[in-house]
């Protein structure tokens, strides 16, 4: 252990502590109503190399901070994959599931020590908070929306963590905005029926539900997409085979076919929109635990009661040779028919990780869909030269400051 003022700082090297890094959360959001307690093993796997694929280029790390008490009020982790390291400015680390007390101090600890560990490693800066895995899950600082409830493996935070971060010297490196769609008072923009029908006057378009009889075709036909329309952004890899059909196994038990809806030219996949029935809306009694009787207790809701109301919106794609066709608006249509006719079964729908520096995407988003801002996530970074200059993430499409 290494002391620092009243506070002592602990490396997680064990079962015991990696519950009490679990525990944590449980304690500081004791009475909000709109947290919701992850799954522990969502967060464990970040963290086992048999389940976490970074970690064959990289290396994780996990601290608690301890009272003179012996109590644990502070938690952080820190980790970097050489690949993705590479392809920033500088080598860039990460650190991410903070958690702690309204106390700066307990804060610099933890940002002292990620910082530390993180440059003995050759990391020139440090994102967070970060996940040690894909963006879609963990990432970012809630800084709007603390009065509404997290979507499934999406970060919720109290307020005063932002002042921790930007007292330290963390910067805004970008903002991923999260957009809702009420099916009882939003409507959608006149322009994509009309957008469809001129679109449909060209033979070959069509859009359809995913085929639950046929997922390996839809994971291979997503696969397809994702590649030409995904894979080129900075930090996104190709998608093989194999990874496309576990995800879509993956996914399987939770899949309500109504909502995930593909776009086809000649029978050739172009575009899809992704959408799953938000779990956060049933697994918050579970208490971060996942057991046999858990999973069937989720299952009958999501499938028997079909008690969800929400929808999270996980990805939409359409392949460049398609891009300002029309297709997003087509998409659109069929699902906004799809919701104006399920109005007792789904009442919102929520659209997470649209970076600012997509321009495009965000003013579809409330052009087309009609979807108000409803949440801000930030994604901070810091540079351990504190002379050096800071660029915040470029727009998509613009060449980075040599």
């Amino acid at each position: 252990m290494a002391n620092k003022s009243k506070y002592t700082l602990q490396e997680v090297t064990s079962p015991q502590l990696a519950r009490e890094f679990l525990n944590l959360p449980k304690r500081i959001y004791k009475g909000n109503r709109n947290w919701v307690c992850p799954l522990d093993e969502d967060i464990e796997k970040v963290f086992d190399p048999a389940r976490n694929p970074l970690f064959g280029d990289g290396e994780a790390i996990r601290w608690l901070v301890r009272n003179r008490k012996n109590e644990v009020v502070g938690r952080i982790a820190a980790f970097y994959n050489r690949e993705q390291a590479a392809i920033e400015e500088q080598p860039t680390g990460g650190c991410g599931f903070f958690e702690a007390i309204n106390d700066q101090e307990v804060a610099d600890l933890l940002f002292d020590a990620a910082r530390m560990w993180l440059a003995s490693r050759g990391m020139e800066a440090m994102d967070g908070p970060i996940n040690f895995g894909p963006r879609d899950t963990w990432w970012g600082l809630l800084v709007e929306g603390y009065e509404f409830q997290p979507l499934y493996a999406n970060p919720y935070n109290p307020p005063y963590y932002k002042e921790l971060f930007e007292h330290y010297g963390f910067r805004n490196y970008f903002n991923q905005n999260t957009y809702i769609w009420r099916v009882n008072d939003s409507e959608a923009n006149r322009q994509i029926f009309a957008r469809t029908e001129r679109l449909m006057a060209t033979p070959g378009y069509r859009f359809e539900n995913i085929d639950m009889r046929n997922l390996e075709e839809a994971a291979e036909n997503f696969r397809i997409i994702y590649n030409k329309a995904w894979a080129l952004f900075s930090g996104v890899k190709p998608m093989d085979k194999a990874q496309a059909q576990q995800l879509m196994q993956s996914m399987k038990s939770i899949i309500d076919p109504d909502i995930i809806i593909f776009a086809y030219f000649n029978d050739e996949p172009i575009g899809f929109f992704i959408t799953v029935p938000d779990l956060n809306r049933l697994i918050g009694k579970f208490n971060g635990k996942f057991g046999w009787w858990q999973k069937l207790r989720l299952m009958w809701d999501l499938k028997v009661r079909r008690s969800c109301d929400r929808i999270f919106g996980i990805i939409f794609g359409i392949t460049p040779e398609f891009h300002g066709k029309g297709v997003e608006s087509g998409i659109m249509t069929k699902f906004w028919h799809f919701l104006e006719e399920s109005q007792s079964r789904y009442k919102t729908m929520e659209l997470a990780w649209i970076g600012d520096f997509n321009p495009v995407m965000n003013r579809m988003i409330q052009t087309y869909v009609c979807a108000s801002l409803h949440k801000v996530h930030t994604t901070y970074r810091y540079l351990f030269d504190r002379e050096k200059e800071f660029h915040r993430c470029p727009r998509l499409g613009v060449k980075r400051r040599e």
